[in-house]
């Protein structure tokens, strides 16, 4: 058939030689791309199925190197395993080899890739780090903060007038809010408050630019220049058709040696395995943190909490969440002492806890649904075994539920089977919803499954979930990985956003908690506005991090069009984060004009995005900058990106 401009169906490629470059098609529209990425009732465009049928018929190719994690074919519709010729992950890629480089330290998307479409994922190194350091305010600040403690116990007048001027000064350039100092707060307790946060910025870890698959960035460390090697010559020797050698995966920058060097055929743990007894250790102290900080805070113990569970970071930590989800509840796993693997459930009694039980009701997400049914079941006899004890009410809020309702209700939930996300990305990334209420009930909607019984299985459960946020006292969600923020997926913002738009669409308060787990010997919970507060100020407006990104030209620019989204979005789902922030990103971004001229010429689509997100805070009266100018100059941004080629 003639091809004309009706029946064809373009795309963009490169052939270099044997090798040819292509961008695949979008899944769906692209307006909607970050949400059509996991629509298990979306089929592909018929765009990406001539694609694949070109590569596979027309080209003529012997394999694919994928590039980018993750991308849209592992998570076309069809079985989640044992693929038949009607699944479109199949019918996309055939029988073509699919190699695919996959950051070391996300094994639950590798395994997806694994299982879905038969990819070889080579292990490669993350970013690497380098320390925060500290920008001239806060230097400043810091040094205030040692005169004044070299001061204390020699003058006492001259301590006094130091921690006046601490405290002002912290005040005056907005530091001071950001560091948790309330306004009742004693002097003493501002300075400690200023200087655990000053010592809290210098820890954060920053990406020093990106990762160039199979290039040595520190030729000091030995382990990173054979990782680099090895990436190299795994794809070579991987589309020569030989055996790549099989490697773990899991976060270098968090202890994980053994996943280096990188370039190997990634595997996970054994999920009859978790959570190890060291993951318990590790969680319990975790758990035990958050509830002496909800203590610290209320005067009271928690009595029930949400905790976000995923499956990536499960396979990373060994388990770690559920194990910080178990010890709230008064639970340790029981392990066959020959093979590692958990046989079963003990409840500790009250003596043992020093506190009453916390009833913990389990957000999880549909990777995690998939890859662990074992550990579902696991929870819910835990779940079960807790409510029925007879101990006071105080002691064990759940029992006290049960006895009052006459049965256990489910405390495990997510998507309906085969769907994915937090049921709000859509609306996220459209733009198109009028109050954070209305996301909160997406949220709510999107929930509709109870996950348990002896296989995990799925019961629809409309409304369930609204029940235990409705009883909540806060959410939990954990970030262990020293190499990825919460600015930096939106993922993070689909689930916590979508949780605290939820209490306000049920007209409730509830604490937010990003628990850093990132040392893990060092758990540390954060409200979310804290913890977005310090990926800002440590990472976001760093000019290091800037100039790492800016070396890598167009995809440096998508990391700050990313940042501004993540940061954008937080503020409206959760009304946690202050203008000052949106203000110090936009003019480190937008406002320096040598970064909005690295924009403009790397990246016009994303410079295009940047002034948009600007443009809705503004909009939605998340952002009152005290230049009156700065619509018209984002205005002027979005015309000079849509004259550099970009479409409107």
């Amino acid at each position: 058939m003639q091809a004309t401009p009706q029946n064809r169906f373009p795309f963009r490629a490169a052939a270099f030689g044997n090798v040819t470059v292509a961008l695949a098609p979008d899944r769906g529209r692209s307006a909607d791309r970050r949400a059509d990425y996991h629509d298990p009732t979306l089929p592909p465009r018929h765009e990406l199925i001539a694609f694949g049928l070109w590569l596979q018929k027309s080209l003529g190719v012997h394999a694919i190197v994928h590039v980018g994690a993750h991308g849209t074919l592992e998570w076309l519709p069809g079985k989640t395993v044992a693929l038949s010729d009607n699944c479109f992950p199949e019918i996309v890629t055939g029988s073509l080899p699919v190699i695919y480089p996959f950051i070391v330290s996300n094994p639950g998307e590798a395994a997806q890739a694994k299982r879905r479409i038969s990819a070889v994922t080579l292990g490669h190194l993350p970013p690497p780090l380098t320390g925060a350091g500290l920008d001239e305010a806060q230097q400043k600040l810091e040094r205030l903060v040692d005169e004044y403690a070299q001061a204390d116990g020699l003058d006492r007048r001259r301590r006094d007038r130091l921690a006046k001027l601490i405290v002002e000064t912290a005040r005056k350039t907005g530091l001071a809010s950001e560091a948790g100092v309330a306004k009742t707060d004693q002097p003493d307790e501002a300075l400690r408050r200023i200087d655990a946060w000053l010592c809290d910025l210098k820890d954060f870890a920053v990406k020093d630019g990106l990762h160039v698959y199979g290039r040595a960035e520190d030729e000091a460390d030995p382990l990173r220049r054979q990782s680099a090697a090895a990436e190299k010559a795994n794809l070579l020797a991987a589309l020569d058709g030989r055996h790549i050698k099989a490697g773990p995966a899991g976060a270098p920058a968090r202890g994980r040696s053994d996943v280096l060097p990188t370039g190997r055929n990634l595997f996970t743990s054994d999920p009859r395995t978790m959570p190890t007894p060291t993951a318990y250790d590790l969680g319990q102290a975790a758990a035990e943190e958050v509830v002496r900080s909800y203590m610290q805070s209320h005067g009271d113990w928690p009595r029930s909490l949400v905790i976000d569970l995923w499956g990536s970071a499960s396979l990373r930590t060994g388990g770690e969440e559920i194990a910080q989800g178990l010890a709230l509840m008064g639970c340790r796993p029981q392990w066959d002492a020959a093979t590692g693997r958990v046989t079963g459930i003990e409840v500790l009694p009250p003596a043992a806890l020093g506190r009453p039980r916390v009833d913990v009701t389990w957000r999880i997400s549909g990777l995690f649904r998939d890859m662990f049914p074992t550990q579902i079941a696991l929870i819910d006899a835990a779940a079960n075994a807790v409510a029925g004890r007879d101990e006071d009410d105080s002691e064990n809020p759940l029992a006290a539920a049960t006895r009052a309702q006459g049965k256990v209700g489910p405390r495990i939930f997510g998507t309906s089977p085969g769907t994915y996300g937090a049921g709000v990305e859509d609306l996220l990334s459209r733009g198109e919803w009028g109050g954070r209420e209305e996301i909160g009930r997406a949220y709510l909607d999107a929930t509709s499954h109870a996950y348990g019984g002896a296989d995990g299985e799925a019961v629809a459960a409309q409304g369930a979930f609204e029940g235990r946020i409705a009883e909540a006292d806060l959410l939990v969600h954990t970030g262990d990985d020293p190499g990825r923020d919460i600015l930096e997926g939106s993922a993070d913002v689909a689930f916590i956003g979508g949780f605290s738009a939820a209490l306000a669409a049920l007209g409730r308060n509830a604490d937010v908690i990003v628990l850093d787990t990132t040392d893990p010997k060092k758990p540390k919970p954060r409200s979310v506005g804290e913890a977005v507060a310090r990926v800002v100020r440590a990472r976001a407006v760093n000019p290091r991090f800037i100039a790492g990104q800016m070396r890598h030209g167009p995809r440096g620019a998508s990391e700050f069009a990313e940042t501004v989204d993540r940061l954008v979005g937080f503020a409206e789902t959760t009304h946690a984060i202050s203008g000052a922030l949106i203000e110090a990103v936009h003019d480190a971004y937008v406002g320096d004009p040598d970064v909005r001229a690295f924009l403009l010429r790397e990246n016009p689509a994303a410079a295009k995005v940047i002034a948009e997100r600007f443009l809705a805070a503004r909009r939605r009266g998340l952002w009152h900058p005290l230049r009156n100018s700065i619509d018209d100059d984002l205005a002027a941004l979005i015309a000079e990106a849509r004259a550099s080629g970009v479409a409107a």
